[in-house]
């Protein structure tokens, strides 16, 4: 029987690993928001920050809800920075083997540490990794896939913008050299050129993962205009509320449905901290989370 459950994450709330600013609301708060607003399950955010062992287990299971996975990046580019972050990967791994069970596991979303030019002109526009470099890349990426199974956990790849795997084309050429499944996020792809419904189809087999986001290409344009990097762009709201931005929904929705997509949905809406107030943010998250639901989610 085909599982599918809806999350959501801190990154909506402006908490998230690039941000050096206090968390906006505790996580006992989020944790209440969210199983308020419908959601089944939450993103760890930054390792830690829902807590670690009985702490993690006790708050999400207080709230019914289960850990859907969470970010652990890696600088994939540079063997030796590689091996230093590898007790990074260990603790996260324990964080997630610590949260309450349930019938679908939490997905190491691993993905790469970003590129620096990439992360200053996001959107597909910087070249990426030159090809003499790629199979050393993915064979670091595969090897964090292992890493992660030897755990009993099966990872997802996450592409994203101002990274070494930001284009469709980054994503194809990684899809060929490891057999890691991918988390696909909607805005991530929509804002580096791609074409979400499109790419759910092509890479149905090695989709393990969803990010459902908006993103508004017209924000970005200004951004890269105004020469501000990806932070600034997700301050500016270049990942909209959803049916703000440009993406299909029904249509990303309907594909789903074609490619029998089972496991985690999770609604993401990247935003600093302090631009817009708490309640707002928990407004918007419950108005994502309905949008989903009218259309069968």
């Amino acid at each position: 029987m085909r599982v599918r459950k809806v999350a959501n994450a801190p990154v909506s709330f402006g908490v998230f690993e690039l941000s050096d600013a206090p968390p906006p609301l505790t996580a006992d708060e989020m944790v209440r928001a969210l199983a308020a607003a419908g959601y089944e399950g939450i993103d760890s955010g930054p390792i830690g920050y829902l807590g670690t062992g009985s702490e993690l287990a006790d708050r999400l299971g207080g709230a019914g809800l289960l850990l859907c996975g969470g970010w652990v990046d890696l600088p994939y580019r540079d063997a030796d920075a590689y091996e230093r972050g590898l007790p990074a990967l260990a603790a996260a791994l324990d964080v997630f083997a610590a949260a309450p069970p349930g019938d679908l596991p939490p997905r190491p979303t691993i993905a790469c540490s970003g590129s620096p030019e990439r992360f200053a002109r996001p959107g597909g526009s910087v070249p990426g990794l030159p090809a003499s470099e790629w199979p050393g890349y993915a064979a670091r990426v595969q090897e964090t896939a292992e890493r992660c199974r030897a755990r009993g956990f099966e990872p997802v790849f996450h592409h994203h913008l101002g990274t070494y795997v930001e284009t469709p084309e980054d994503v194809e050429r990684l899809l060929e050299l490891t057999d890691v499944q991918l988390c696909l996020d909607t805005g991530h792809l929509l804002l580096a050129g791609g074409d979400p419904v499109t790419a759910l189809r092509a890479w149905a087999e090695r989709v393990g993962h969803v990010h459902i986001k908006d993103g508004d290409t017209a924000i970005l344009a200004r951004a890269l205009a105004d020469g501000v990097d990806l932070r600034e762009l997700m301050g500016r709201g270049g990942f909209a509320q959803l049916g703000e931005g440009e993406l299909d929904l029904p249509a990303v929705v309907r594909a789903l449905d074609e490619i029998g997509y089972a496991g985690w949905i999770v609604i993401e809406q990247d935003t600093l901290p302090g631009r817009r107030t708490v309640a707002q943010n928990i407004a918007d998250q419950a108005a994502n989370r309905r949008k989903l639901k009218d259309l069968g989610l």
